[in-house]
Protein backbone atom coordinates (compact mmCIF):
# COMPACT_ATOMS: atom_id res chain seq x y z
CA UNK A 1 0.00 0.00 0.00
CA UNK A 2 1.39 3.40 -0.96
CA UNK A 3 1.72 6.02 1.77
CA UNK A 4 -0.11 8.59 -0.40
CA UNK A 5 -3.12 6.28 -0.51
CA UNK A 6 -3.57 6.28 3.28
CA UNK A 7 -6.61 8.15 4.56
CA UNK A 8 -6.53 8.23 8.39
CA UNK A 9 -8.05 7.31 10.67
CA UNK A 10 -7.37 3.74 9.60
CA UNK A 11 -9.27 0.59 10.51
CA UNK A 12 -9.84 -1.01 12.90
CA UNK A 13 -11.90 1.95 14.09
CA UNK A 14 -12.46 2.97 17.67
CA UNK A 15 -15.61 4.99 18.35
CA UNK A 16 -13.49 8.16 18.41
CA UNK A 17 -11.88 7.23 15.05
CA UNK A 18 -15.31 6.64 13.52
CA UNK A 19 -16.57 10.03 14.74
CA UNK A 20 -13.53 11.71 13.15
CA UNK A 21 -14.08 9.82 9.88
CA UNK A 22 -17.74 10.91 9.78
CA UNK A 23 -16.90 14.58 10.40
CA UNK A 24 -14.15 14.54 7.76
CA UNK A 25 -16.66 13.17 5.25
CA UNK A 26 -19.24 15.80 6.19
CA UNK A 27 -16.71 18.62 5.84
CA UNK A 28 -15.48 17.32 2.48
CA UNK A 29 -19.00 17.01 1.04
CA UNK A 30 -19.93 20.48 2.28
CA UNK A 31 -16.88 21.79 0.40
CA UNK A 32 -18.39 20.42 -2.85
CA UNK A 33 -15.08 19.67 -4.62
CA UNK A 34 -15.75 16.37 -6.44
CA UNK A 35 -12.15 15.67 -7.49
CA UNK A 36 -10.90 16.12 -3.93
CA UNK A 37 -13.77 14.13 -2.40
CA UNK A 38 -13.16 11.21 -4.76
CA UNK A 39 -9.67 10.74 -3.27
CA UNK A 40 -11.28 9.45 -0.06
CA UNK A 41 -12.62 6.46 -2.00
CA UNK A 42 -10.70 3.49 -3.37
CA UNK A 43 -10.06 3.62 -7.12
CA UNK A 44 -12.72 0.93 -7.69
CA UNK A 45 -15.12 1.98 -4.90
CA UNK A 46 -18.65 0.58 -5.30
CA UNK A 47 -21.59 2.96 -4.76
CA UNK A 48 -25.31 2.61 -4.47
CA UNK A 49 -27.00 5.98 -4.17
CA UNK A 50 -30.79 6.15 -4.40
CA UNK A 51 -31.55 4.34 -7.66
CA UNK A 52 -28.02 4.54 -9.09
CA UNK A 53 -25.17 2.06 -8.82
CA UNK A 54 -21.70 2.77 -10.14
CA UNK A 55 -18.04 2.09 -9.54
CA UNK A 56 -14.75 4.01 -9.50
CA UNK A 57 -13.48 7.51 -8.91
CA UNK A 58 -14.38 8.93 -12.35
CA UNK A 59 -18.01 7.84 -11.83
CA UNK A 60 -18.00 9.33 -8.32
CA UNK A 61 -16.74 12.66 -9.68
CA UNK A 62 -19.41 12.77 -12.40
CA UNK A 63 -22.12 11.82 -9.93
CA UNK A 64 -21.11 14.62 -7.53
CA UNK A 65 -20.94 17.20 -10.33
CA UNK A 66 -24.49 16.26 -11.42
CA UNK A 67 -25.69 16.28 -7.83
CA UNK A 68 -24.51 19.81 -7.08
CA UNK A 69 -25.74 21.22 -10.39
CA UNK A 70 -29.21 20.15 -9.20
CA UNK A 71 -28.89 20.59 -5.41
CA UNK A 72 -28.08 24.27 -4.86
CA UNK A 73 -27.02 25.83 -1.53
CA UNK A 74 -26.31 22.30 -0.25
CA UNK A 75 -25.59 21.94 3.49
CA UNK A 76 -25.05 18.50 5.02
CA UNK A 77 -24.90 17.09 8.54
CA UNK A 78 -23.80 13.52 9.34
CA UNK A 79 -24.00 11.63 12.61
CA UNK A 80 -22.48 8.27 13.46
CA UNK A 81 -25.02 5.52 14.01
CA UNK A 82 -22.74 2.53 14.56
CA UNK A 83 -19.28 1.24 13.70
CA UNK A 84 -17.23 -1.95 13.46
CA UNK A 85 -13.62 -2.73 12.64
CA UNK A 86 -13.77 -1.44 9.05
CA UNK A 87 -17.39 -0.33 8.75
CA UNK A 88 -19.32 2.76 9.77
CA UNK A 89 -23.06 3.37 9.61
CA UNK A 90 -24.14 7.01 9.36
CA UNK A 91 -27.41 8.87 9.39
CA UNK A 92 -27.58 12.25 7.74
CA UNK A 93 -29.74 15.14 6.67
CA UNK A 94 -29.04 17.86 4.17
CA UNK A 95 -30.87 20.91 2.92
CA UNK A 96 -30.84 22.25 -0.60
CA UNK A 97 -32.95 24.11 -3.09
CA UNK A 98 -33.69 23.43 -6.73
CA UNK A 99 -33.37 25.94 -9.57
CA UNK A 100 -36.99 27.01 -9.08
CA UNK A 101 -36.25 27.98 -5.46
CA UNK A 102 -38.07 25.06 -3.77
CA UNK A 103 -36.28 23.94 -0.59
CA UNK A 104 -35.85 20.30 0.42
CA UNK A 105 -34.51 18.40 3.38
CA UNK A 106 -33.11 15.03 2.42
CA UNK A 107 -32.77 12.33 5.07
CA UNK A 108 -30.85 9.12 4.81
CA UNK A 109 -28.58 6.39 6.00
CA UNK A 110 -25.24 5.30 4.65
CA UNK A 111 -23.28 2.11 5.19
CA UNK A 112 -19.55 2.49 4.59
CA UNK A 113 -16.84 -0.15 4.24
CA UNK A 114 -13.14 0.78 4.26
CA UNK A 115 -9.97 -0.87 3.02
CA UNK A 116 -6.85 -1.13 5.20
CA UNK A 117 -5.65 2.29 4.05
CA UNK A 118 -8.80 4.04 5.26
CA UNK A 119 -10.24 4.52 1.75
CA UNK A 120 -13.94 3.83 1.38
CA UNK A 121 -14.37 0.78 -0.84
CA UNK A 122 -18.17 0.59 -0.63
CA UNK A 123 -20.90 3.16 0.03
CA UNK A 124 -24.59 2.28 0.19
CA UNK A 125 -26.97 5.22 0.62
CA UNK A 126 -30.73 5.28 1.09
CA UNK A 127 -32.22 8.78 0.85
CA UNK A 128 -35.68 10.38 1.09
CA UNK A 129 -36.53 13.97 0.16
CA UNK A 130 -39.07 16.19 1.91
CA UNK A 131 -40.29 19.54 0.64
CA UNK A 132 -39.75 22.29 3.21
CA UNK A 133 -40.60 25.97 3.37
CA UNK A 134 -37.72 28.44 3.74
CA UNK A 135 -38.83 29.07 7.34
CA UNK A 136 -38.30 25.37 8.18
CA UNK A 137 -34.63 25.43 7.26
CA UNK A 138 -32.25 24.53 10.08
CA UNK A 139 -28.84 24.62 8.38
CA UNK A 140 -27.87 28.28 8.00
CA UNK A 141 -24.09 28.40 8.30
CA UNK A 142 -21.89 30.00 5.69
CA UNK A 143 -18.68 28.55 4.32
CA UNK A 144 -17.61 25.01 3.60
CA UNK A 145 -17.92 23.49 7.09
CA UNK A 146 -20.56 23.33 9.77
CA UNK A 147 -19.39 25.31 12.81
CA UNK A 148 -18.31 23.10 15.70
CA UNK A 149 -20.88 24.73 18.00
CA UNK A 150 -23.80 24.07 15.62
CA UNK A 151 -26.36 21.63 17.08
CA UNK A 152 -26.08 18.00 15.94
CA UNK A 153 -28.91 16.15 14.16
CA UNK A 154 -30.16 14.63 17.40
CA UNK A 155 -30.16 18.02 19.13
CA UNK A 156 -32.22 19.44 16.24
CA UNK A 157 -34.78 16.65 16.60
CA UNK A 158 -33.89 15.16 13.24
Amino acid sequence: MQVDSLRPPLPPFTFEDAVIKVRKAEDAWNGKRPESIALAYSTNSLWRNRDESFQGRPAIIEFLKRKWRRELEYRLMKEIWSHGDNRIAVRFAYEWRDQQGQWFRSYGNENWEFDGGGLMQARHASINDRLINPGERLFHWTGDARPTDHPELTELGL
